[in-house]
């Protein structure tokens, strides 16, 4: 389109448009075009230090023979981009741990999210979970420290989540069960159980009602722009689900930084 508009594509040497539309017998005339190399960006594979893979084996809740659950630290990724960074996928494909396997992602955590998180270590575990998760069968916990005094101290939010996908909008729709677990007139502990999964859907809800989690530099209200957090006070923290009649339950304990930040404003959790 770029060369038509420059007249560097003509039909009988003349300037058209991209609309118009090419009959037998007419003549096309091109002059010096422009192209540029479409190319296709790949996933650079992250290569951990020894350091790195040891440091990640030691946040293992559990390892058995079909999966591991792991204590994510806030600011990794689960998997890798088109750029090098650090995962948890490339990290735990060098490990001991998955020596004679390799690791699978079956659900999502945002990098700056810390707590609970799950790995298979074979391509049936992977899709079973994965499907576990899609089927709203994983009972997950989340605990955050938002801005403000909640008004309701427990209830569910139900919202039309807006996102888009390569330009399009889509509406989704969002529930969560919420609980306030402590609160004053500056911020609350909040615990939340996501009914559906949608991106970023706990920050949004919190965001939207105008208490936006401490930390989030995405999703955050004006009157809270002051004072960020370095760390994203969102916390994966229990994950409860059923194999084969047997129950699984994970918790996750709190990072150094949360505990600190619920002292720092006087707000009481006991897990």
């Amino acid at each position: 389109e770029k060369n038509l508009r420059a007249g560097k594509i003509k039909v009988n040497n003349k300037k058209v448009k991209s609309s118009f539309k090419i009959k037998t017998g007419f003549e096309i005339q091109t002059f010096n075009l422009d192209f540029k190399e479409n190319i296709l960006q790949k996933k650079i594979k992250y290569q951990p230090t020894d350091q790195v893979i040891k440091e990640n084996e030691n946040l293992i809740i559990d390892d058995n023979e079909n999966f591991i659950v792991l204590n994510k630290n806030s600011g990794i990724s689960v998997q890798g981009g088109t750029k090098s960074k650090k995962n948890l996928v490339d990290i735990f494909a060098k490990s001991e741990v998955f020596k004679n396997s390799k690791p699978y992602s079956v659900h999502r955590l945002d990098k700056d999210t810390s707590g609970v998180f799950i790995m298979a270590k074979n391509r049936e575990t992977a899709q079973l979970l994965t499907s576990l998760f899609r089927l709203r069968k994983v009972h997950k916990t989340y605990l955050a420290i938002c801005h403000g005094e909640l008004e309701s101290n427990k209830g569910e939010w139900i919202s039309d989540l807006i996102r888009y996908d390569n330009g399009k909008k889509v509406i989704e729709k969002a529930r969560t069960l919420f609980r306030v677990i402590d609160k004053n007139s500056l911020c609350s502990l909040v615990e939340m159980k996501p009914i559906t999964g949608r991106k970023h859907q706990l920050r949004k809800q919190l965001y939207e009602i105008g208490h936006s989690i401490f930390g989030d530099t995405k999703y955050r209200n004006s009157e809270f722009a002051k004072g960020i957090n370095k760390n994203l006070m969102l916390h994966s923290y229990q994950i409860k689900f059923m194999i084969n009649d047997k129950k699984y339950t994970y918790t996750a304990l709190l990072p150094e930084y949360f505990k600190k930040l619920l002292k720092i404003k006087r707000l009481n959790f006991s897990s």
